[in-house]
């Protein structure tokens, strides 16, 4: 993962004085390469021990160690940039801006979104998410806001194949829904800063009625990373403009079609059988009377 999306990724599990150096670090990396220490600190209303404490947190030894390597990444997205005639990233959208840097930018931020999420994802849990999702009983599934529109991709697709799986529209419905798991249910919610207080209270609540939990969240530490049995990561930057609801839809749908197509593949005679008996369903003849 890079720096600055491992940064992005622990900026909610951060104490005050960490969080404002990596807020400060967010909005223009670039202060790391042009500043010392000391200097930072003082622009970050802390002090020298804080921002070694924060470089520490994000897999660093001290200062020195975080302003190399961020230097090397920089330099190589530039040039990636460049090269592809595209925006950095950090450029967000602005009055001034063109719809043709709009839709570069869009396309370069979402791009890497997906790489970095798919090349950092736990292999051995997404197989293991996989694994109970293709032998549940049942599939409940939460979101909020954009998480509500992955959650329902996740469940039409499981859907298509056969699977029992339930998307819920509010909290109240996710609850209910949480109040009637089991230890052959899996409940699954999409959580992008894993602190939503409704996904935390469905987390919660299928944990107690002996489900398994599945959380998909941007962030590692988070309360509903801890809540959950499993959790798989996205890895998404957020601008001012871009906030989390943009941003993490496409790699939460990128981690939807990962598992969608796990589970496909270990029930595939069944996956393949039913993906053809719903498209005939509403393909064969006379389906336009029918809808």
């Amino acid at each position: 993962m890079s720096i600055q999306s491992t940064i992005h990724s622990k900026l909610t599990s951060l104490p005050p004085a960490s969080a404002r150096v990596a807020a400060v670090i967010i909005a223009d990396p670039s202060v790391v390469l042009n500043h010392t220490i000391s200097e930072l600190a003082q622009l970050c209303n802390t002090s020298d021990p804080s921002v070694v404490r924060f470089c520490r947190s994000i897999g660093f030894t001290g200062y020195a160690g975080l302003r190399l390597a961020l230097a090397t990444e920089l330099g190589r997205e530039a040039g990636a940039s460049h090269e592809k005639n595209e925006p950095e990233f950090g450029i967000d959208i602005n009055p001034a801006s063109s719809m043709a840097e709009n839709v570069a930018r869009i396309r370069f931020t979402e791009t890497m979104g997906i790489e970095e999420t798919t090349e950092n994802l736990d292999l051995a849990v997404l197989q293991e998410a996989v694994n109970l999702i293709a032998a549940a009983r049942r599939i409940n599934i939460y979101g909020v806001g954009a998480g509500s529109l992955v959650a329902e991709d996740l469940r039409y697709k499981l859907f298509r194949i056969g699977l029992a799986a339930n998307a819920f529209p509010n909290a109240d419905n996710a609850l209910m829904g949480a109040s009637l798991m089991g230890p052959e249910d899996v409940a699954i919610a999409f959580s992008h800063g894993g602190a939503t207080t409704s996904v935390l209270d469905f987390l919660r609540l299928a944990n107690h009625q002996g489900a398994t939990t599945v959380v998909i969240t941007n962030a590692p530490g988070s309360a509903a990373a801890k809540e959950a049995s499993l959790h798989l990561l996205t890895v998404v930057r957020e601008t001012p403009f871009r906030a989390g609801a943009m941003a993490s839809r496409i790699s939460q749908l990128a981690v939807v079609d990962c598992l969608f197509v796990g589970v496909a593949q270990q029930c595939f005679a069944v996956a393949v059988d039913a993906l053809e008996a719903t498209h005939q369903a509403i393909q064969g003849p006379g389906h336009k009377n029918r809808i």
